[in-house]
């Protein structure tokens, strides 16, 4: 028996340099922060979930390849059955629905 395919989150590396701002500065992406302390605080949902970790620079090729070029904003929620989400709010909500994570107060 095979094991069911799972939703895959992409998120960034969480300490890279951007040569815009001088490529001597640290950086990590609060979003992708946020994303993976909600999987760390609730790890027995977290289970059905596969966390790939991406550089900052572009192109970000295991991004490229399940969601299209276009489409390589993060944290990015790619859907085991097709289909993704890629902005925060709809990475939130599809964790919520999906995962049974709670959701954030408004």
């Amino acid at each position: 028996m095979t094991a069911a395919p799972h939703d895959t989150l992409f998120v960034l590396d969480t300490d890279w340099a951007d040569p815009e701002h001088g490529g001597d500065r640290r950086f990590y992406c609060k979003d992708c922060v946020t994303v993976e302390g909600l999987l760390a605080l609730f790890p027995e949902r977290a289970g059905n979930i596969e966390v790939v970790r991406v550089g900052w620079p572009r192109p970000r090729t295991a991004v490229v390849e399940r969601l299209g070029e276009a489409n390589q904003n993060l944290p990015a929620l790619a859907f085991a059955e097709g289909g993704f989400a890629n902005d925060i709010e709809a990475v939130l909500k599809a964790l919520h629905t999906r995962h049974h994570f709670p959701e954030r107060h408004p």
